[in-house]
């Protein structure tokens, strides 16, 4: 299972932690894990080299962690809400795979 965790402070993102694999089918042909993965890059790429944003972001096999400044998150808000919102919309089609949590600070 995909577990996705986002951090919140004052009504802020101010980042997110994935980790696992969907095992929705095998690897390499797994849609579940594709569409988090590509959406994860694309939120990171956009606020690290599209916004230029200060982004803390560790990246291993089955695992992406990015955290930003109060600040920073303000900048990146709509982006940050946006995947937010597109893995609730994953979550939905595919409630057996994808967990997603909202933890406040």
């Amino acid at each position: 299972m995909i577990n996705a965790i986002f951090t919140v402070k004052g009504g802020y993102v101010l980042g997110f932690e994935i980790s696992g694999h969907s095992d929705f089918s095998e690897q390499g042909s797994d849609i579940v894990c594709s569409a988090v993965s590509s959406a994860a890059y694309m939120t990171a790429n956009t606020i690290t080299d599209v916004q230029q944003l200060n982004a803390e972001i560790t990246v291993n096999d089955g695992f992406m962690k990015l955290s930003l400044s109060k600040q920073d998150a303000k900048t990146a808000e709509v982006i940050l809400n946006g995947f937010l919102l597109h893995l609730n919309a994953l979550k939905e089609e595919y409630k057996e795979f994808i967990k997603v949590k909202i933890s406040e600070v």
